[in-house]
């Protein structure tokens, strides 16, 4: 009886440990419990920055028509110089400027963030890196998101882009009060599997 009780006690602990095993990701995603994210957000040192930026939008289902409720959408981006500012919690490594955001009823969201800058020393354009997670699936690293205005934005970049579809990932921004504000809908890719 009491080798059946310590082997009963090992599998639920080696049960147990699989479980949370299988629920973490190296996707930066999973960093902020989900029940703390709502649908508008800001960056770290947003108050702090000359271009600030009210990015928003709706996101919507693959259909391009019903707003998504519940999805996660998560950025990161280089500070005003094009430096990822990295910073360490404990042995995992992060980029400091990050944020979440969960849609709404109606698939809004909203981030205060910043134009991050260039790094010329790679000839880096300005980009917003963003990851979405829909409810009950895996997430999806999207497309980096681009500045209209950002001057290493070629017109021979521009023409890639439009060749391959991308043009959809170029931010325009206006000023409103004062503050940049671009708007960016995101259409959920169709992940379904054809039987």
């Amino acid at each position: 009886m009491k080798t059946f009780i310590h082997t009963f006690i090992l599998v639920c602990f080696l049960s147990s440990a699989h479980v949370v095993k299988a629920q973490q990701s190296d996707s930066p995603i999973y960093d902020r419990s989900e029940d703390l994210i709502t649908n508008t957000d800001t960056i770290p040192d947003y108050r702090s920055k000359e271009n600030k930026l009210k990015l928003t939008g709706t996101v919507y289902l693959s259909d391009g028509v019903t707003p998504a409720k519940g999805v996660i959408l998560f950025i990161e981006q280089p500070d005003e110089n094009g430096d990822f500012d990295l910073r360490r919690s404990g042995d995992q490594r992060y980029v400091f400027h990050r944020s979440w955001v969960k849609t709404d009823e109606d698939g809004k969201y909203t981030f205060y963030t910043f134009v991050p800058g260039n790094d010329r020393r790679y000839n880096q354009m300005q980009q917003i890196f963003p990851i979405i997670k829909e409810p009950s699936k895996s997430e999806v690293q999207l497309e980096s998101l681009l500045f209209n205005d950002d001057p290493l934005l070629t017109e021979r970049c521009r023409k890639r882009l439009a060749k391959r579809g991308g043009k959809e990932r170029i931010l325009n921004t206006r000023t409103v009060d004062g503050m940049l504000v671009a708007q960016k809908d995101i259409v959920l890719p169709n992940t379904e599997v054809a039987q």
